[in-house]
């Protein structure tokens, strides 16, 4: 089988490798997605990307409750205005930057 992509990456003494920019362009990853690995009989490894599974936790369920009760029991104290000053502030330090949020990230990222 001829390949359409050969990269390589090297193990880290954690165990951990970082992933090419070609790679996760190629299976539509980026930072924070989810790779699979698949290991076939003949001890051949494929990555692919990982299919989103929705599962429950029943801990942040039950926290996210206890919100929703919290709030509506006070919403005085659940909503609160933004303070001006920090907002203030945060304009000042971000004057002049412009961030394009569907910019691809350069180079290699490490996960």
């Amino acid at each position: 089988m001829g390949a359409l992509l050969k990269e390589e990456s090297t193990i880290t003494a954690k165990g951990q490798t970082t992933v090419p920019k070609s790679v996760r362009q190629a299976l539509g990853v980026d930072y924070g997605g989810r790779i699979a690995f698949l290991i076939d009989e003949q001890h051949r490894v494929y990555v692919q990307k990982a299919e989103i599974e929705e599962t429950a936790d029943p801990v942040i369920d039950r926290f996210l409750e206890f919100l929703a009760r919290n709030m509506a029991k006070h919403p005085e104290k659940s909503v609160l205005p933004f303070p001006q000053s920090l907002l203030d502030r945060a304009v000042a330090l971000t004057a002049g930057m412009t961030v394009d949020l569907d910019a691809e990230i350069e180079g290699d990222v490490s996960i």
